[in-house]
């Protein structure tokens, strides 16, 4: 880390805008630990259940009511009859998670309502990552070999979980720039001058230079 100092970038992105890319050489950028789907891993063992579990409802409002058409095995034995399990609980198991790596090194979080989480923390810097729709469209046919009519529509329903999701936990509302210290189009610059761009903004704010 630059000048041995502990920061904590939390990244929020919207489909498609190459944001977990940004947010993965940011991490390289300044030493950080990276976290993303690797938060599931890390709340599926501090709280017993399966992994699996935890990435069927990862960033998804709503999803408890569809828990007990789950097969058992999906769940620890030791937790399936807990009176304390619910959605809320789960958000509980992740947000430890969160918490508990951010208190051991510097992080780049994508997602997850991280920033919500670790509101209290000090140097914290929020990011939210946009991207043209139509370019956005085109990365997410590539990546899941979509038509542009299927891309629009997982979008959609995709970014309609997410911001269910945030909204309900944070009492923020999901990509408007008043929940973040920096709102980015990376369309404009490209990925990898967006990174740049975002690396100057957090070591002007923590004076890093």
């Amino acid at each position: 880390m630059e000048n041995n100092r502990k920061i904590i970038i939390n990244i929020g992105r919207q489909i498609g805008s190459g944001g977990r890319v940004i947010a993965k050489l940011l991490a390289n950028d300044f030493g950080c630990k990276f976290y993303d789907r690797e938060l599931l891993n890390l709340a599926a063992k501090e709280s017993g259940f399966c992994e699996k579990f935890f990435e069927q409802n990862d960033e998804r409002k709503g999803f408890f009511k569809s828990l007990f058409h789950l097969h058992a095995p999906l769940i620890g034995d030791n937790n399936f009859y807990n009176n304390n399990f619910s959605q809320e609980s789960l958000f509980r198991f992740q947000s430890d998670a969160i918490r508990k790596a951010a208190d051991e090194s510097s992080c780049v979080f994508v997602g997850r309502t991280a920033d919500y989480v670790l509101r209290n923390y000090k140097n914290t810097v929020n990011i939210f990552i946009t991207a043209d729709l139509e370019r956005r469209i085109q990365a997410v046919c590539k990546r899941h070999q979509f038509n542009e009519d299927a891309a629009r529509k997982y979008i959609i329903d995709r970014e309609d979980e997410r911001s269910s999701y945030y909204n309900y936990y944070t009492g923020k509302k999901w990509g408007h720039s008043e929940s973040y210290d920096l709102c980015i189009n990376s369309s404009v610059l490209g990925i990898e001058e967006t990174e740049k761009f975002i690396a100057t903004f957090i070591r002007k704010k923590f004076n890093l230079e």
